[in-house]
């Protein structure tokens, strides 16, 4: 089967959850049925990659747009680079889009060489009003977007079973066109590695437990109240933050403001990496961490969550979207009520509250270490039994073939 992958995120330009499927989901793929799958990846960026039945191609701008709103350069350039990945497009058998960023390729390769669409859902646009901030009035044309190319779309992948109810709630999409198949873990790469010099990298004690968070500095990943958290918890313990890559220039100098407060507020050494992290030093600190915390108001899967139970660290997490179909809470760590404010509002009916529950689990598991490993354990072996990389493959390669048959 020739197989075409439409994505924003491919290696080594990677950012979110989203980039990080698509590069494990091409691997497996490539190697199903004795390697006789051809992948074509089209993405943005200067990639230009081809090795056995995978090619990688990305898409480069090397003007600009004449155009007045930095925002909607923004979008000016996604849109441009879709027509450029339909012209990228030789022949295919089956599309496979990825994010709104690639949804208007894929409908047109759709209409244009008579093959299936299929599109993943990672997150939804309009439960991500935060967006906004980024894309201004451009965030109405990607909410737009999506909504036609899953109208348009022959079959729909959730992440998830609560993303699979909320695409049918939110854009009436029938509930026979959404199959889920979520993400996966390579448990081979995620698995416990320690390495004390690692730590001292960071300028992380390694005698002293820490907590930790790793994220996007966005309105989502709730760091925020996180940072509000920190003044319940005993200064016993180190914070540690692995935050890059904010939204916007605004939130960046909020994140500075929100650090230095707490550096001041509190007694906790809190350090915060502000940079790129290299997968295998991300898998140590996993792996050191007492407790991995993801305070995310909104999380469609929360692959970040199966990465450290992955590596044998418990969870503390909102009871949010997917993150209640991958951490059980009282056996792999434990998840927090959240109220939101409303359907349009993922934010915290009672931000305070939130902070509060968020410190009271991530208390109770650090006064308890016997209760941490034992969590620990069960989480990797969790994720080693329900979400592998190959499993995820298998399914959807026989989603695709499903499709090409009902076509025929």
């Amino acid at each position: 089967m020739k197989i075409t992958l439409f994505t924003n995120e491919y290696p080594p330009r990677i950012y979110g959850g989203a980039g990080v499927h698509v590069e494990y989901l091409t691997r497996e793929l490539s190697s199903l049925n004795g390697a006789g799958n051809d992948i074509s990846v089209l993405c943005f960026g200067d990639q230009k990659v081809h090795k056995g039945n995978v090619s990688v191609e990305g898409m480069h701008l090397n003007g600009d747009f004449p155009f007045p709103g930095g925002r909607h350069r923004k979008l000016l350039d996604t849109l441009c680079r879709n027509i450029m990945m339909v012209g990228a497009v030789s022949g295919t058998d089956i599309v496979h889009c990825h994010t709104w960023y690639t949804h208007l390729a894929g409908c047109l390769v759709k209409q244009m060489f008579r093959v299936p669409l299929v599109i993943t859902v990672h997150s939804l646009e309009p439960q991500r009003p935060w967006k906004e901030e980024q894309l201004g009035a451009a965030y109405k044309a990607s909410t737009w977007m999506e909504r036609t190319a899953l109208e348009n779309a022959d079959g729909i992948i959730a992440v998830s079973e609560s993303m699979r109810t909320a695409i049918h709630d939110l854009y009436g999409i029938p509930f026979a066109k959404i199959r889920t198949i979520p993400n996966g873990i390579d448990v081979q790469q995620y698995r416990p590695r320690p390495n004390h010099a690692i730590l001292s990298r960071y300028h992380i004690k390694p005698d002293k437990p820490f907590i930790l968070f790793v994220g996007r500095i966005t309105r989502q990943k709730g760091l925020f109240h996180l940072l509000n958290a920190v003044r319940y918890v005993a200064p016993s313990a180190q914070v540690v933050l692995v935050a890059a890559d904010p939204d916007t220039g605004e939130i960046a100098q909020e994140m500075t403001g929100r650090v230095r407060q707490a550096q001041t507020e509190t007694a906790h050494e809190i350090i915060w990496v502000d940079r790129f992290v290299p997968r295998d030093d991300l898998i140590t600190l996993y792996t050191h961490a007492a407790v991995f915390v993801c305070p995310s108001i909104y999380e469609p899967f929360g692959l970040i969550n199966a990465e450290a139970m992955a590596c044998e660290t418990p969870v503390v997490a909102a009871a949010v979207g997917g993150i209640r179909e991958v951490v059980v809470s009282g056996e792999t760590g434990l998840t927090v009520p959240f109220a939101p404010m409303g359907p349009d509002n993922p934010e915290p009916r009672d931000p305070k509250r939130y902070a509060e529950h968020l410190a009271e689990a991530i208390q109770s598991l650090l006064a308890s270490p016997d209760t941490m490993r034992s969590m620990g354990i069960k989480a990797r072996a969790r994720v080693i039994a329900l979400f592998s990389w190959k499993t995820v493959a298998e399914k959807t390669l026989q989603f695709y073939r499903d499709l090409v048959q009902q076509q025929h």
